[in-house]
């Protein structure tokens, strides 16, 4: 059966295209379209400074310039340990302007995961920001090739104001002054390219233009190799399914650090493609959350449920209207249905008529490849596949499809899905198979399942999973379920090992607001797992948090909880 004629979801897209035209171009390229449409609209926003199209456009050929200067060609790939910054955009950018590829990885990374990914993907040169220096330079004797350090310095740019007091701020009074020599300034890399000419086009759309990262299938770090056709492609269906066709001159709130694809792919580019705005929050606080949505007045904010769980405890918004906000999308973690209804009871209270759209996605296809339709949810369901985008459900280990409401492996079909793993055949051909229709499908490693009408529910990575006396337990679903009592405000289920039956279930617990965390609690949740969970699932210990590790991107960091339940254990 064509792929067309099984797509029952489309008859809840409303005015959601089924499919649309993609431009055979770079990234670079249909930014640069964008910029020619708005050219006085702003592109960007850093800390109050605002930098239009045309000033973007003039600052990437600066850039591409630059890095041409000190030797970065077509095919060079380039690490940016970086947050949301202006010079990361221009750099970003630039890099795909001359057919160079970006490494993204997280600024915070150890020492070590720099040096791995710099070695990975070859890299001839690393831009980081001024307060990470140190750490970056540090690996150097690690590398086994030569590569360059460009440092740039956020004080330059900041609004006049601000410039002026950042020596007082306390990330200025943190970093470390720069040694004399071992780096280039990326003031003085722009400087270096002056004089220089640029060809006209030099990335095509089906060229690598960004590796992310991500535990691929088998739980090691692999490097994801994305096209410029991934990129456009996700940008326009994100446009597409956000239900407002003509986004320019809307407002993103890019939150989400660009190493990650929802804050790069959704968060960026994105908006830079659809005449809208960035802006742009290089280090997340409540604090400065509450003063964006206040004095910025976003129209979308795309987020982890972390996010939106501090959008609940953000100060001075009691009397302040959301009604601006035309799109709030959740992704990359499970949002439990009491964090959901809460948020929703907030927006509404704040005079907001959205509620959060919940959405799927994998670095393999960038992020989102589903969401929740505009005016129609199912509980529970992750929404429906993007326009010209296809899922299925596979027995785990096969090409073979089961029938609706049956759990089994997400498998993704579209334009977005990666090119495959960097310098990793085996495992690309393990996430990449091509099924008895003739198709490429990514297969997921995650857990699901379809409805008749096409919603998709996701329920566990399938590599997370505890082995209890020969009986396989899903973490997520017994999350999913512990997360409806209504005095839970989020879990996390972790198999902790055991000499008799391999691993037994251990279950970490926030409280909901109010609700005191006592011996009286345990036992009522304990209760309630009885009556929802089999016997071999239910969890021989209940411990309370008041809140739960995250990792860089704000999903639940269930390996940290995982390794000192087994320490408290003694194993």
């Amino acid at each position: 059966m064509a792929l067309s004629q099984n797509a029952p979801w489309l008859a809840y897209y409303g005015n959601t295209p089924a499919s649309l035209s993609y431009p055979d171009c770079s990234m670079y390229e249909l930014v640069a379209q964008a910029a020619q449409k708005h050219p006085k609209t702003t592109a960007y926003i850093f800390m109050g400074r605002k930098t239009d199209y045309s000033a973007f456009l003039q600052r990437i050929d600066a850039a591409a310039k630059g890095l041409t200067a000190i030797g970065i060609n077509k095919g060079d790939r380039v690490t940016l340990c970086m947050a949301n910054t202006p010079q990361a955009l221009d750099c970003f950018y630039a890099l795909n302007r001359i057919g160079a590829i970006a490494n993204m990885i997280h600024p915070l990374s150890a020492p070590e995961e720099i040096a791995l990914c710099i070695n990975m993907s070859h890299s001839k040169a690393v831009l980081t920001l001024s307060q990470f220096y140190e750490k970056v330079a540090s690996v150097k004797n690690r590398l086994e090739a030569p590569c360059q350090i460009i440092i740039a310095r956020i004080q330059e740019e900041l609004p006049p104001v601000t410039k002026l007091f950042y020596p007082l701020s306390q990330t200025a009074r943190k970093e470390k002054p720069l040694p004399a020599a071992g780096y280039i300034l990326w003031s003085d890399l722009l400087k270096k390219g002056q004089g220089i000419s640029l060809p006209e086009h030099q990335a095509a759309a089906d060229d690598c233009a960004a590796i992310l990262y991500s535990g691929g299938t088998t739980g090691t770090t692999k490097g994801i190799l994305l096209s410029n056709r991934n990129f456009n492609c996700l940008g326009l269906q994100t446009i597409a399914a956000s239900g407002y066709p003509d986004i320019s001159g809307m407002k993103m709130l890019a939150v989400m650090p660009i190493f990650h694809g929802f804050g790069l792919g959704v968060g960026v580019h994105t908006p830079l493609i659809g005449g809208a705005t960035c802006i742009l929050v290089p280090q997340f606080s409540i604090k400065t959350y509450s003063r964006i949505l206040r004095r910025q007045k976003p129209d979308f904010i795309p987020g982890v449920p972390t996010l939106f769980e501090a959008l609940l405890r953000c100060k001075n918004l009691e009397n302040v209207n959301l009604g601006f906000l035309k799109g709030i999308f959740c992704g990359g973690d499970t949002l439990s249905p009491l964090l959901k209804k809460r948020v929703d009871a907030f927006l509404k209270a704040h005079g907001c008529t959205e509620q959060i759209r919940e959405g799927y996605g994998a670095t393999e296809c960038i992020s989102a490849s589903c969401l929740t339709p505009k005016d129609y949810a199912r509980e529970g369901s992750i929404g429906v596949p993007f326009p010209d985008t296809f899922y299925k459900i596979v027995k785990p280990g096969t090409t073979e499809e089961v029938p609706p409401h049956r759990e089994g492996e997400i498998c993704i079909c579209g334009p977005t899905v990666m090119l495959g793993y960097m310098d990793n055949p085996e495992e690309t051909a393990q996430a990449l198979q091509i099924h008895p229709d003739g198709k490429r499908w990514l297969h997921t490693a995650d857990l699901g399942f379809m409805d008749e009408d096409g919603f998709v529910y996701f329920r566990q990575r399938l590599k997370r999973m505890i082995v209890s006396s020969g009986y396989n337990i899903y973490p997520s679903q017994l999350e999913s379920i512990l997360d409806r009592h209504e005095k839970v405000l989020q879990s996390c289920v972790v198999g902790v090992k055991d000499d008799y039956k391999g691993q037994r279930v251990h279950a970490f617990v926030v409280p909901a607001p109010g609700i005191t965390p006592d011996d009286a609690l345990r036992e009522e949740l304990l209760a309630y797992c009885r009556n929802c969970f089999a016997k071999f699932a239910m969890p021989r210990q209940i411990e309370f948090r008041t809140d739960l590790p995250k990792t860089a991107v704000g999903k639940v960091a269930y390996r940290i909880l995982e390794a000192e339940a087994n320490e408290k254990a003694g194993l």
